[in-house]
């Protein structure tokens, strides 16, 4: 019974670890518009949304996420949509 559960626990872990890489994509910032809280980025293939590379617009999730970024900066990322618009959910670092 507990080597069934150790392996369930393994297949989940490992399946969120390709979750997670479905969903973190690089790209790089273009264009910064605080007042509407959207940035253009220049980035690779997004997997989780079927999308090829290319340049695009996307909300934010937080306004906060501005901060510190600057045109031309290189970025780690994770998009998705959300309430129907393509969101930045996370910066990685």
């Amino acid at each position: 019974m507990k080597l069934i559960q150790l392996t369930a626990a393994a297949l989940i872990l490992s399946a969120g670890g390709a979750f997670a890489d479905t969903h973190i994509t690089n790209g790089t910032v273009t264009k910064i518009d605080t007042q509407w809280s959207k940035v253009t980025v220049d980035h690779e293939e997004l997997k989780n949304l079927d999308m090829p590379a290319m340049k695009m617009v996307f909300q934010v999730a937080e306004p906060e996420m501005l901060e510190g970024l600057s045109e031309g900066a290189a970025i780690r990322f994770a998009a998705d949509r959300v309430n129907g618009k393509l969101t930045i959910t996370e910066i990685l670092e």
